[in-house]
């Protein structure tokens, strides 16, 4: 059996939480980088094992939500493995187990829907170049048009491109 830590890295306790998971008795302890979107885990995840166990130290460093903790719950028992947590002592086994289920999952339907992230039109390439020929930098560009740095550099590379090979 594979104890495997996890800890996302969001604040000066996560360091604490490393020392904690390793004296906890995990051989592999995994961090997570700010900025990650769940990466670290989701590799735990989908290598973890029949038998192996995710330590946290506390429910909340799991995931954001409910639901986000309900998921990994479903991957870990779908690859026959575990989730302990420390702080307070609850595991997904056994009797236990089905109690923090019902629990979370209860959890879970009094949160909001996730909005699903929309994106923003992207601006045309012909507003982008009459603001650039009107001499506006590309940062100012984007700021107007709502729309990312990177949108109006790829947009300027395309329309010069299209000069170069016409």
């Amino acid at each position: 059996m594979l104890r495997i830590g996890y800890v996302r890295l969001r604040d000066m306790t996560a360091h604490e939480d490393t020392a904690v998971l390793k004296a906890a008795g995990c051989q592999v302890v995994r961090a997570e980088e700010p900025g990650a979107e769940g990466q670290t885990l989701s590799s735990i995840l989908g290598f973890i094992g029949p038998g192996d166990q995710l330590v946290v130290s506390r429910l909340e460093r799991l995931a954001a939500s409910g639901r986000g903790v309900l998921e990994a719950l479903d991957r870990l028992e779908a690859r026959g493995a575990a989730l302990v947590v420390l702080q307070p002592d609850l595991t997904s086994q056994g009797l236990p187990g089905r109690a923090l289920r019902a629990a979370l999952e209860a959890v879970a339907e009094l949160e909001p829907a996730a909005a699903s992230r929309r994106r923003r039109p992207t601006a045309a390439v012909n507003e982008i170049h009459a603001l650039q020929r009107a001499g506006v930098g590309p940062v100012e560009i984007a700021r107007r048009l709502g729309v990312s740095r990177m949108t109006v550099w790829r947009k300027l590379k395309a329309v010069e491109a299209e000069a170069a090979g016409a």
